[in-house]
């Protein structure tokens, strides 16, 4: 990947999982941690609140750089209305499963691009997973062996965690890891920052 500071993409964001999806697209890009304050509002929506801190990231980076175009990205994941953020411990993890397990949980994947301070574009991709009927025995054996403590839901889709599911429903996987690369290009594109120019 190509870090020159000249690059007009900036990535606000330090998660190594959205890094490296946004290094599919083959556009140079640097990463800028944004220093947002996530905390949710009294009754936000899950899917409002994504898009909130999308705008919110891409806005903090933008500020310091006005002449980039920053990408900010954000996910909530809710079964109902109890928000799933990051477990942060094998114990927090295996509750947060046990709590999944049998039930559908959704997933809402913000994307915001702000240029000179100010938000130019934004889309937000939900994805529905299912998940199944999970053991005990099963939740702590997945935490072990995949440690998803820094992932939203207490798993990585692109791993072992596929066993967990009977379904996945989205109009982009790649959502489901923290960056929607279908929604992604099409904002690109339309700031003339494509991979596959006209």
């Amino acid at each position: 990947m190509h870090t020159m500071t000249s690059s007009p993409l900036i990535l606000a964001s330090t998660s190594p999982y959205r890094k490296r999806l946004l290094e599919r697209l083959g556009i140079p890009f640097q990463c800028v941690s944004p220093e947002t304050d996530e905390t949710p509002r009294k009754n936000e929506p899950p899917e409002a609140l994504a898009a909130r801190l999308a705008d919110a990231k891409a806005l903090a980076v933008s500020e310091s750089h006005p002449l980039a175009i920053v990408l900010g990205s954000d996910q909530v994941a809710a079964r109902g209305e109890i928000l799933l953020g990051k477990p942060g411990s094998i114990a927090a993890a295996q509750k947060q499963l046990a709590l999944c397990s049998g039930e559908s949980v959704s997933f809402y994947t913000a994307v915001s691009l702000a240029r000179g301070g100010k938000v130019i574009a934004r889309h937000c991709v939900p994805t529905l997973v299912t998940f199944r009927a999970l053991t005990d025995r099963q939740i702590a054996e997945y935490v072990d062996r995949e440690r998803p403590l820094d992932c939203a839901g207490s798993f990585r889709w692109e791993g072992l965690g596929i066993c967990l599911f009977t379904a996945l429903e989205s109009t982009d996987p790649t959502a489901l890891e923290g960056l929607p690369l279908i929604a992604t290009c099409d904002l690109l594109n339309s700031q003339q920052l494509g991979v596959l120019q006209n």
